[in-house]
């Protein structure tokens, strides 16, 4: 992934996406967001001053410009993100990951980057300490060469008198011009050190006025935000009452509609009652002729019932003297069937004497 840095000496050798984050300034605990969306944020190595950085740049505006110390610490705060502190910047980096295996990644590269760093501030040391120890050198040599000039004379003396006191100078000479060569050389590297840093300085400060504006900027969006986020707050208190009047509403509407649609079925049940009723209205003034037919027979069927009732009485009374008259014709019936036997009973006798006659003659 290629990315492009204003330091131009300088070559990235580990590029991911994070959302960034800084510590709040004021009070040290929240997280203010420094890119609206996830930006490139990339570990860069210095080959001229051996020394790595991590950078990230939104736009034109750099928002992390961190570099890596020995003594930096990349701590994992949860599953997607983690936090270092800078003690130069007077802040702390806060990165969110999109997956756990890129924080991962990123955390490895860090550590890497740290003991690189490490390596690179120790070698710089033992560079310091040869040029410290060679500078001595130079200084304790250069006193003996002007004490050598001083005791054996100017160059036209020592030309005059010759001998080995003149090698010797010669050789102190020698070894005060390559001294004096690598001091010119030393300067040299020393100024373009010294010029990289002022541009460095330069590029820094700029970043810095920057960084301090974009601060002010988001300091006031952020207080903007908050005014914004307290009237939303409120605007969603008021639609929360309104929705839950709505609810309150629905169920309302919803119970209206169950008894409209109850009123409904009965006034449809009303109708056909109605229906019929008035169907039957219709018939109404032929069931009053039928009733009234219908009274005139009762009232005739009430008069043959009264005549039926004078008959039957009658009857009833017809069939009790029948039923006395019967019962006197059986005792009678009775008597005559006893005399009936008796007559039998004599024509009998009467006929077996006279029976008995013809056989007699």
């Amino acid at each position: 992934i290629r990315f492009s840095c204003p330091y131009s000496r300088e070559q990235p050798i580990f590029t991911t996406r994070a959302h960034v984050f800084q510590i709040d300034p004021s009070t040290k605990k929240n997280w203010v967001p420094a890119s609206k969306q996830a930006v490139t944020v990339s570990y860069f190595y210095d080959s001229t001053r051996n020394s790595y950085r991590i950078i990230s740049v939104d736009g034109a505006k750099v928002i992390i410009n961190s570099t890596i110390t020995p003594n930096m610490t990349f701590t994992k705060t949860s599953q997607k993100f983690g936090q270092w502190a800078d003690s130069r910047a007077n802040t702390v980096f806060g990165l969110g990951f999109p997956s756990e295996q890129q924080l991962t990644k990123f955390a490895e590269k860090f550590q890497e980057v740290k003991e690189a760093a490490k390596l690179a501030r120790d070698r710089s040391q033992e560079k310091i300490e040869t040029s410290s120890n060679h500078s001595q050198e130079s200084g304790r040599e250069t006193p003996s060469s002007t004490r050598a000039s001083s005791v054996n004379g100017t160059d036209d003396e020592k030309a005059s008198h010759g001998g080995p006191a003149e090698a010797h100078l010669k050789s102190e000479n020698d070894k005060l011009k390559i001294a004096l060569a690598q001091s010119s050389s030393n300067v040299k590297k020393w100024e373009t050190e010294l010029q990289s840093l002022r541009e460095s300085n330069a590029r820094l400060a700029t970043a810095l006025q920057e960084s301090a504006a974009s601060i002010e900027h988001w300091k006031k969006q952020f207080s903007a935000c908050k005014e914004e986020n307290e009237q939303l707050r409120g605007k969603i208190e008021e639609l929360e009452e309104q929705c839950n009047e709505i609810n309150k509403e629905k169920e309302r509407n919803a119970q209206l509609s169950r008894r409209l649609q109850e009123l409904e079925t009965e006034l449809q049940d009303k109708e056909l009652e109605l229906e019929e009723l008035r169907k039957q209205g219709e018939i109404i003034p032929e069931l009053m002729s039928e009733c009234e037919s219908v009274s005139e027979q009762l009232q005739a069927a009430e008069k043959k019932n009264k005549d039926l009732e004078e008959k039957v009485r009658t009857l009833r009374t017809e069939v009790e003297e029948n039923k006395h008259r019967q019962t006197n014709l059986k005792t009678e019936l009775k008597n005559f069937l006893d005399v009936l036997d008796g007559k039998i009973d004599e024509l009998h006798d009467f006929r077996q004497g006279l029976s008995k006659l013809g056989v007699d003659n």
